[in-house]
């Protein structure tokens, strides 16, 4: 579900020739109840002609066993080089957000946030690590990424401890 509107007179409103109307930005607006109800939103990459990296960290993401209903935490790192849009960082932050009510196995929930993603913003590559907290003594990490990493582009390292317990 790809939202970008651009219009003269939202525009004109906000004094900037250029800035698209977005869903989130600038608005109060409740927590969407699900990802599926949740809006992304997408701005024209504003340096569409240069070779770089974009990378958001969530670190208190939760979402909820899909077999308990008990809460799961996870520090996230999404890493992606942008094509013609970014992603609007408050719709993400809701977005991510709208998990906190959805039951998930770490996997589906990682993977379907990276390729969600990718689907509706079309970057040239996206990479997802999903460092989950212990469930049942065991941590689990998952990781997803789109393609190749394109030619020229500097990933850095995620840098997100393993979890090391009490130790």
């Amino acid at each position: 579900m790809r939202h970008l509107v651009l219009t003269a007179r939202s525009r004109h409103m906000r004094g900037m020739s250029d800035t698209p109307e977005t869903t989130h930005l600038g608005r109060q607006g409740p927590l969407p109840a699900s990802p599926e109800e949740a809006k992304l939103d997408y701005v024209p990459n504003p340096r569409k002609n240069a070779l770089y990296l974009v990378r958001f960290a969530a670190p208190e993401f939760t979402s909820l066993c899909p077999v308990t209903g008990q809460p799961d935490f996870a520090h996230l790192v999404i890493d992606y080089v942008p094509g013609d849009t970014i992603v609007e960082s408050k719709s993400l932050k809701l977005f991510l957000g709208s998990f906190r009510n959805h039951n998930g196995f770490h996997e589906d929930v990682t993977v379907g946030i990276g390729q969600r993603l990718t689907g509706e913003m079309k970057p040239k590559w996206l990479r997802i690590g999903g460092y989950w907290y212990p469930r049942g003594g065991i941590p689990i990490d998952v990781f997803w990424q789109s393609g190749a990493v394109p030619e020229g582009v500097w990933v850095p390292e995620q840098d997100v401890s393993g979890y090391r317990g009490r130790g």
